[in-house]
């Protein structure tokens, strides 16, 4: 069967706009078959991690953050079509899936109760999203995708269990496809063998995508974005970026690690692995091809500047008389993977181990209190880390500009950097 992955993120459904948009696109392709793939609505993720903390706190706003939400939902919905009975009552008993958790007091495991509350905002989109390409006579059909993607229960960052999605891909999806030319789904979310849900991480939503390609073999994904392609820079921080028009698999890979957010950094290896075409193309463009990825050979780039803010170095030592061995850098290793701390940066030297995480301080304060009174922890917070790849020194010279570097390191096409930003001094008058 010859079908599509289209993937829409938070910015193509933020509002009613977005979502006729979205149905715009739709119907260029009502005769195709595609899996869509969709993001909760712009900002419901962070309005459901309010809901999460003020429940943990037991603040009393708890229920009017959740009302918010589902107004918000409610609006959307008033300004994109007629109103049936059908469409509130969906919405609403999906919203009964929070409630039920908000009944019982907190769960012990606060990533758990995470992913039971953030992920209902996946499965709100997209059920408004199937409600209005009906209304519009497009035909398709609603998915849930904790039904397909197995993972294990890394809660907040769950494991994806390739054979077992491969196969639940085959025998749901498929079928559903042979019934209509379009099935709506979510990004971000799995499941447990228990039929507990599941998140894949912030942003998840095109390393799903990706998933569905490569389980059901599809001929080319599309990530539909806010942004005319891939871009040398962020547009937001940089004047003068560029498109750039083609990309290979490797050097997306190196993007997206290095922190380039246009897409999920686990994204491309599944489509890599059977040669699947990735177009990033703009949502209000939808003729433009935007930036395709593909098994090109490696091609001549310009230099591409990635800023990923609020870092923090984690610079180790021992308290003993001992350098930091090799049995001193498994522990440390082992404790950085299970408090889920990605490492961006790292040295080692005789006596020290120091590494650049994204600063997430509770997971850092957990992971210091398990390395014991064996090390000393010191930390920097409030830094950059800034990689430019296919570097030049113009560039680079200008990048240093009014920053302290605390750690610099250079391999060939690429270097990064961890920074301060300083002020500007100027001598008082006197």
């Amino acid at each position: 069967m010859q079908l599509k992955v289209f993937k829409f993120g938070g910015a193509s459904v933020k509002d009613a706009e977005g979502f006729a948009n979205v149905g715009k696109i739709l119907q260029k392709f009502s005769d195709q078959k595609i899996v869509v793939v969709v993001s909760a609505m712009g900002k419901t993720t962070n309005a459901l991690e309010e809901v999460v903390k003020s429940y943990y706190l037991q603040d009393g706003k708890t229920a009017q953050l959740l009302s918010d939400i589902k107004t918000n939902h409610f609006t959307l919905i008033n300004h994109l079509f007629p109103v049936s009975a059908e469409v509130m009552d969906d919405i609403n008993d999906t919203m009964v899936e929070i409630e039920w958790v908000l009944e019982e007091p907190p769960h012990e495991d606060y990533d758990y109760t995470y992913d039971q509350i953030v992920s209902i905002g996946e499965l709100l989109s997209s059920k408004i999203l199937v409600h209005y390409l009906k209304y519009l006579n497009i035909d398709c059909g609603w998915l849930d995708v904790r039904d397909v993607i197995l993972t294990d229960n890394t809660y907040r960052d769950a494991r994806v269990q390739w054979d077992a999605t491969q196969r639940n891909a085959k025998s749901k999806i498929e079928p559903l496809l042979n019934k209509v030319n379009h099935v709506v789904t979510q990004g971000f979310i799995g499941s447990t063998s228990e039929n507990f849900t599941t998140t894949l991480g912030r942003e998840g939503s095109d390393y799903t995508a990706a998933i569905l390609s490569f389980c059901l073999d599809s001929e080319s994904m599309h990530i539909w974005k806010d942004v005319p392609g891939v871009l040398t820079g962020d547009p937001r921080v940089f004047d003068e970026v560029i498109k750039l028009p083609r990309l290979s698999y490797k050097e997306a890979i190196e993007m997206t690690y290095y922190g380039a957010k246009v897409i999920h950094p686990k994204t491309i290896k599944p489509i890599q692995n059977k040669q699947i075409p990735l177009y990033v193309r703009p949502f209000l463009d939808p003729t433009s091809e935007g930036t395709l990825i593909s098994d090109e050979k490696e091609l001549s780039y310009p230099p591409v500047i990635v800023i990923e803010p609020d870092q923090t170095l984690l610079h180790i030592s021992t308290n003993d008389f001992s350098f930091v061995a090799e049995h001193h850098l498994s522990m440390i290793f082992s404790l950085l993977a299970k408090y889920r701390l990605k490492v961006n940066m790292m040295r080692n030297t005789a006596i020290s181990f120091t590494v650049c995480v994204n600063n997430n301080p509770d997971r850092i304060l957990k992971f210091e209190k398990e390395l014991g009174a064996e090390f000393k922890m010191i930390t920097d917070n409030d830094l950059e880390l800034v990689t430019i790849r296919h570097f030049n020194e113009d560039i680079l010279k200008d990048m240093k500009k009014n920053k302290l570097i605390l750690f610099e390191e250079k391999i060939p096409d690429t270097v990064q950097m961890v920074v301060r930003n300083l002020p500007k001094m100027k001598r008082k008058d006197s």
